[in-house]
């Protein structure tokens, strides 16, 4: 059950019962709350209150009253005591911080801090459901030279200002299929950390059909961070990333997968799934994989056209809200026990969270976030590329569509106006720019059915956080 309240304004409060907690988020101070019965009912009551003017606890108390019948005087005057004392101590009913920041947020000088390098678009595999087109973009196979990842981290280094660490993902397509080059741009860009003050944390996103020993070597070496494509399941998995020849790829991955996690001390890595409407229960993918061993899981829906007989419909929401409840339960059941296992969704920081700019604005994609193309062309991010309207320049040239960057630079949660409202804005930072864009026609716009979710994904992490402190007496009104 949820309620959200705010008369008007946006979003104050967020109150949800979840595994039978009842929980208060402060949407402005990201202060969450485990109350009994009695404080849950009566938060919207006294926020009411308050805003029609009443400031006493005696008369906020009688008009308390009134609306909780069934409540003693003597408890209803102590919780709203403890409300208001919650208020006084910045922990509830607090205002919107963020908004006067937006227009210093807007006029800063960006610098770009990463890269996703498509090192190929080529690919082994023909994932169905492959935004890329089977790696190539939609356009035709190409792999990366040395010369163009050279020209990249060369503008990576040109264009990141006085900020030391930078980010470069190696993408695909499969990157795998451009290993040398991989490689040498490693090597490159190690070369240049030094003389110019900076340092390089690489990433490899892989679907792990040419991985071996000689990959894992060097990438755990050299890659702080390796994403292995897996979606649970070998039925589930064979159906949606077979070979170009229609065989499946679990039997040729999962062993490879194991050892990249032993090898890593089971940190630094993900195993990345996708679900679809061929899986609803999606839970039981993420069971599978931890139950295989991997302790670093994420499992993201399907971001597809209506069209296509696996994307996810609107009428698919409310039994996917369910299995995430039913993860959950899972995820804290197997915490208890000793055999628990990471998964991103439900990682949340209730203590200090991302930076301002993080949250008004998220990954940075068009500004502080680049895609380059094995050609050297610079997009928003991958999942702009081949989408000509965003084409921001290339590296030779740097960006020469600063429109374009300037358009992503006004992107924040407060320029969309379904993020304004929604109690999950602070934790999402208004979505993807791109599946807001393929969905509403515009990066301010949203993409209802992946809202829906990421606020059951921010409810069910709450709910969780609040599961494994036991219940502390501080924790509760």
């Amino acid at each position: 059950m949820r309620l959200s309240i705010g008369f008007g304004r946006t979003e104050v409060i967020h109150q949800y019962i979840n595994n039978g907690y009842h929980i208060v988020l402060d949407v402005n101070s990201g202060s969450v709350h485990v109350t009994d019965e009695t404080a849950y009912r009566a938060v919207p009551v006294v926020e009411k209150a308050l805003a029609d003017g009443l400031g006493t606890p005696e008369e906020i108390t009688a008009y308390a009253s009134g609306k909780l019948p069934d409540v003693a005087a003597a408890e209803l005057a102590e919780t709203v005591e403890e409300l208001l004392a919650l208020r006084d101590a910045g922990t509830l009913y607090t205002e919107d911080i963020y908004e006067r920041y937006i227009g210093d947020f807007k006029s800063r000088e960006t610098v770009v801090k990463a890269l996703c390098l498509h090192i190929a678009h080529d690919c082994n595999l023909a994932c169905r459901y492959c935004f890329a087109g089977k790696g190539e973009y939609h356009g035709d196979r190409a792999l990366m030279s040395y010369e163009v990842g050279k020209k990249a981290l060369d503008f990576l280094v040109a264009n990141s200002g006085n900020r030391v660490n930078l980010e470069v993902d190696f993408f695909g397509g499969e990157p795998l299929m451009n290993w040398q080059v991989v490689k040498d741009l490693v090597a490159y860009g190690r070369s240049l950390e030094e003389p110019h003050h900076k340092k390089f944390r690489f990433t490899l996103t892989t679907n792990g059909v040419l991985l071996d020993d000689e990959v894992m070597e060097f990438a755990n070496r050299e890659m702080a961070n390796i994403v292995l494509s897996i979606d649970g399941r070998k039925e589930v998995h064979d159906r949606m990333r077979p070979h170009r020849g229609g065989q499946g790829s679990y039997d040729e991955v999962v062993p490879k997968y194991k050892k990249v996690a032993e090898s890593r001390n089971q940190m630094n890595y993900y195993v990345r799934g996708t679900f679809t409407r061929y899986n609803l229960d999606f839970s039981e993918d993420v069971k599978h994989l931890a139950d295989e061993g991997f302790e670093q899981i994420s499992m993201e829906p399907v971001v597809a056209p209506a069209g296509e007989d696996y994307a996810i419909r609107e009428e698919d929401v409310p039994a996917l809200l369910t299995e995430y409840d039913k993860l959950a339960l899972e995820y804290i059941r197997r915490k208890k026990e000793g055999k628990g296992f990471q998964f991103f969704h439900f990682m949340i920081d209730l203590e200090g969270g991302p930076c301002v700019a993080k949250r008004l604005s998220g990954c940075g994609s068009g500004t502080e976030y680049l895609s380059v193309t094995p050609w050297g062309d610079l997009y928003p991010c991958h999942q702009f590329v081949g989408q000509e309207e965003f084409l921001m320049g290339n590296v030779d040239d740097g960006i020469v569509r600063t429109d374009i960057r300037d358009t992503f630079k006004q992107c924040n949660v407060y320029a969309k106006e379904t993020c304004r409202d929604c109690f999950a804005k602070y934790y999402c930072s208004g979505g993807c720019a791109a599946n807001a864009y393929n969905f509403s026609g515009s990066i301010t716009g949203a993409y209802d059915i992946g809202c829906e979710l990421q606020r059951k994904r921010v409810e069910c992490a709450i709910m969780i956080k609040a599961a494994l402190a036991g219940e502390e007496k501080e924790n509760i009104l």
